[in-house]
């Protein structure tokens, strides 16, 4: 599709297209997949899992409803759903937040982490399989740093 956008910008070459068709096509199925693999594995649902693992890296272990949606890419609806099934197995505790009373804060329990270990060994075989079984060391190399500043341009998933 030779054509040049609204502002100008040049099309994709070929090497660019097969780059960016290839980006989102990862970006579509990865999440799907790893999260699908860890469910039939563990029986944990990937949005659980998403959940406890933001907890788990957030300073003490808790971060605002608010913040916690943003992270794991899910609506405020779907994040009270899936933390307030968290809380009912105790793997997480909400409270209201201290700074402006209106808010709410999430937490990861003793339990939540021991879930949390119980699920990583699942997803980091499912990580390994479709993606590090195919590159070698030196293309992770590679690739590390350059994914890491197109990420630092997009800014922080929370935000």
């Amino acid at each position: 599709m030779p054509t040049r956008s609204a502002t100008g910008a040049p099309p994709l070459d070929p090497a660019e297209e097969l780059l960016w068709r290839s980006l989102t096509n990862i970006l579509i199925v990865m999440r799907r997949r790893v999260m699908g693999d860890l469910e039939r594995r563990t029986g944990i649902p990937g949005t659980e899992y998403l959940v406890l693992r933001n907890l788990f890296d957030a300073p003490g272990r808790r971060m605002r409803m608010q913040a916690l949606a943003r992270a794991c890419d899910l609506s405020a609806s779907r994040i009270s759903r899936v933390v307030d099934t968290l809380v009912a197995g105790g793997h997480c505790a909400k409270c209201p937040a201290d700074d402006d009373g209106r808010g709410a804060v999430a937490s990861i329990t003793a339990s939540g982490v021991r879930r949390l270990r119980i699920a990583y060994p699942a997803v980091l075989e499912s990580v390994r399989a479709n993606v590090f079984d195919h590159l070698a060391p030196d293309e992770v190399s590679d690739l590390g740093p350059v994914l890491q500043r197109i990420a630092a341009h997009l800014g922080p998933k929370s935000s």
